[in-house]
């Protein structure tokens, strides 16, 4: 993995097969693609709601106004074909202590398997570790058994704590050190 970024300029990740940068505004579709794919276990707030919100114009805001992290959530792109399938990144968390913030990762459901998520997760890994973090931490539904198997590959461990949300499932939290 590479970073590209001088200081005060973007933040680029690169690895063999994807360039992780900031969204582009023609790439809402991608988001909102993302939304209309998701899981019906997920619950509704993050799912496309009865008005078909969010819209490809709010998404494009979000996108404007630089709403989608504070501190660098990602499109990933693969290199050979230029079309970015998803996001990759970090978010400010709840989660762990003030300066832990959240791994996140989603990608379109016609790349699942082939390693995606994991390349994206292991470069923000190693740019967090640079950037001086010193542990991160991730969610995952118990149901969602292929994000358990990448934040386990890319080393992070459950922890004891759980949210149960019925009738989506539970909320496992993960964590690692870096």
């Amino acid at each position: 993995m590479s970073v590209g970024a001088a200081p005060g300029s973007e933040v680029v990740l690169e690895t063999n097969r994807l360039l992780l940068r900031p969204f582009r505004v023609a790439e809402a579709v991608v988001l909102r693609e993302l939304w209309t794919e998701r899981d019906p276990r997920v619950p509704p707030h993050r799912r496309i709601d009865a008005d078909g919100r969010p819209t490809v114009a709010e998404l494009v805001d979000t996108i404007r106004t630089g709403q989608l992290s504070s501190i660098g959530l990602f499109a990933v792109e693969r290199k050979t074909s230029h079309d970015v399938i998803g996001y990759c990144g970090l978010v400010d968390g709840w989660r762990g202590a003030e300066g832990e913030p959240e791994l996140a990762f989603e990608l379109l459901r016609r790349v699942w398997g082939r390693g995606y998520a994991t390349e994206a997760s292991s470069a923000v890994v190693e740019w967090a570790r640079s950037s001086g973090y010193a542990r991160l931490w991730a969610t995952v539904w118990d149901w969602n058994t292929a994000s358990r198997r990448v934040l386990a590959k890319i080393g992070f461990t459950e922890t004891e704590r759980r949210e149960v949300n019925a009738p989506h499932g539970t909320t496992l939290f993960t964590t690692r050190r870096l």
